[in-house]
């Protein structure tokens, strides 16, 4: 990528994807060299359907299950292949009609893969417990899957018959009801009230350009798109406390019928995470509260404002963000520079993907927008951007390369089966590697920039471990209610959330009474129980980075430990093994300690 024409070539929405050079797109036939041969994997993998199918009522010694997990684990590498090939060129160009029908193959095939090998956790577990494990113990053929079975023992009580839970399966279409009405309330029905800005011309505010909207200099705009689009969902309240009601039901039932004690417990059981994790990370925060507060009053003093509104917090406090611009491969070699503390194989690694093929890297015609990564047993991950020439965009190249050398050093360490890394460690990795990108861009950044930057960082903590621990408190209250028996009404809870934010803001913050209709339009409320991951996983970063800046011994070596242990164990075991210990307060306290010190950067270079 040394040719200028490479380095930044015509790239957009309006670009066609024949356009893009072939050096900036993700090299798909690392997969599959040919469409052939893709659907050659195809044929392949519908002749392994009925072997699988046969072993059904087969499960009765170890030998039989090896050979069952095993067939298991080959398809569904295979499966992963066959669905990447396929989406991964659909998601580039979404308005290529034809990898539509092949990502539509594929997910029929996945269909019929589900269905297939739906009896083998039944057909195990009916033999009980204590057989399995004698089997597991005096069967070597089983060791790859020790895990995966003891983990399966492990939840065994809270599965029901083979014959519930399939009527249990097929209830999902109607007990989601709630949250698909919440859906189609706020993307369809839902219209918000046309606004002006500060100059009195029209604006438009939505969801999708609320935080924009949030972000800009212009006050008056950001006022009348707070009032209106929380407006707007006040006038739903009633509406939207009844579905809330439904989920958080819903939630309990299913609970309940696998002998959960509560919604919490069965929630964080999948991750075998105890509930006093969940209750120490929100009373951590609370002990932390100070320093939010702080940043409150700076952001007021900062702005001039006499008082200090929901509709400011979003507000930069610096417009430097332009001076980080640079090309794609600029940025690359400043990843690789603030990575370099992650040693010389790493970096090589590192390399080796952001050059070969790993990256489809700019926007074109019918590209989705975003970014993510994809790992792909056997094969290598496969990275997602739209770059512009930004320092979000370099950090985001940063965070990507996070997640998939963490899939790729996973892959390289594991077996298919105890490869894959949960939820709540995914975000580890890529956080990680945004905190070393941070404090390397820190060291070399003006005056200015470092403002931008420290800003950025306390933004980060403050929406991602504050906010969000918000939100976790906030569903272990509804949810609460709802195993009382009690329904939610919309006031009670514009009450309870009104007087929280109070609370993790602090005096400097003006609440108003339009901030009340906020619990109603978070969608991941219902997905129960599921936000808090976002401050655990940002605080094992953080404690990860700040062990390997400040060189402390072996924590580089652990941290590399933490990547290739893939889904081998727990993810508690897995990071506290790494030296992250997230059953004790210490890494938000190291996170939100560093808030705090970077706080106090900040309002020293702003003479506060």
């Amino acid at each position: 990528m040394t040719d200028k024409k490479i380095q930044i070539p015509v790239h957009g929405s309006n670009v066609s994807r024949a356009d893009i050079p072939e050096a900036c797109k993700w090299h798909v036939q690392d997969i599959y060299v040919d469409e052939a041969a893709w659907h050659k994997a195809c044929a392949e993998f519908k002749e392994l359907l009925p072997q699988l199918k046969a072993m059904q009522g087969t499960l009765t010694t170890g030998q039989a299950i090896y050979a069952a997990l095993d067939l298991q684990a080959e398809m569904s590498q295979l499966m992963d292949k066959i669905y990447a090939y396929a989406r991964l060129q659909q998601d580039a160009d979404n308005t290529d009609q034809h990898m539509q029908a092949l990502s539509g193959e594929a997910e029929g095939l996945a269909a019929d893969f589900s269905n297939a090998n739906s009896f083998i956790e039944a057909e195990m577990l009916a033999l009980g417990k204590k057989k399995v494990e004698a089997l597991l113990a005096s069967e070597p053929i089983l060791a790859e899957y020790k895990f995966y079975i003891e983990n399966l023992l492990r939840l065994a009580d809270h599965v029901l018959s083979a014959d519930k839970e399939a009527i249990f399966a097929q209830s999902h279409l109607a007990t989601c009801s709630a949250a698909n009405a919440f859906r189609a309330l706020v993307s369809a029905d839902m219209e918000f009230p046309p606004i002006t800005d500060g100059e009195g011309k029209p604006a438009l505010v939505s969801e999708g350009n609320y935080i924009l909207n949030m972000s800009s200099s212009d006050r008056t705009l950001r006022k009348n798109s707070f009032q209106g689009l929380m407006g707007t969902y006040h006038k739903f309240r009633n509406t939207l406390a009844t579905t809330l009601t439904g989920s958080a039901r819903t939630a309990l039932f299913f609970a309940k019928t696998h002998n959960y004690e509560d919604t919490l417990t069965s929630a964080l059981a999948q991750d075998n995470i105890p509930t006093s994790l969940y209750d120490g990370l929100i009373q951590t925060v609370h002990d932390n509260f100070a320093p939010l507060h702080e940043y409150m009053q700076l952001k007021k003093y900062v702005l001039g404002y006499d008082e200090l509104h929901p509709y400011d917090i979003y507000v930069p406090l610096s417009k430097t963000a332009d001076s980080f611009s640079c090309t794609f491969p600029e940025a690359c070699a400043k990843v690789e520079a603030a990575l370099a503390p992650l040693g010389e194989d790493y970096v090589t690694t590192l390399h080796k993907g952001l050059t070969s093929g790993w990256i489809d890297v700019y926007e074109n015609k019918g590209k989705r927008s975003g970014a993510y990564s994809w790992g792909v047993y056997g094969v290598h991950p496969f990275v997602l951007l739209n770059y512009q020439e930004r320092y979000s965009s370099i950090s985001t190249i940063a965070h990507e390369m996070g997640h998939a050398l963490h899939s790729y050093y996973s892959s390289q360490n594991q077996t298919y089966v105890n490869s894959e890394y949960t939820i709540f460690c995914a975000e580890v990795a890529s956080t990680t590697n945004e905190n070393l990108l941070l404090e390397y861009t820190l060291a070399q950044a003006t005056d200015e920039q470092k403002v931008y930057l420290l800003n950025q960082f306390l933004e980060q903590v403050r929406t991602t471990v504050y906010r969000q621990v918000q939100f976790a408190e906030f569903e272990k209250f509804i949810h609460s209610e709802v195993t009382a028996g009690r329904s939610l009404q919309a006031e009670k809870l514009e009450k309870y959330w009104l007087q929280s934010n109070q609370d993790y803001y602090g005096p400097a913050l003006t609440v108003d009474k339009e901030l009340a209709s906020e619990w109603s339009r978070i969608p991941h409320f219902y997905t129960p129980f599921y936000v808090y991951k976002y401050a655990t996983g940002y605080s094992a970063a953080t404690a990860f980075a700040s062990a390997i800046l400040s060189g402390q011994p072996g924590a580089v070596d652990k941290y590399l430990g933490f990547l290739k242990a893939g889904g081998s164990d727990y993810s508690l075991n897995i990071l506290k093994n790494a030296g992250v210990d997230l059953t004790t307060p210490a890494p938000v306290t190291i996170t939100l300690q560093k808030f705090a010190a970077k706080l106090q950067e900040l309002k020293a270079l702003l003479g506060k």
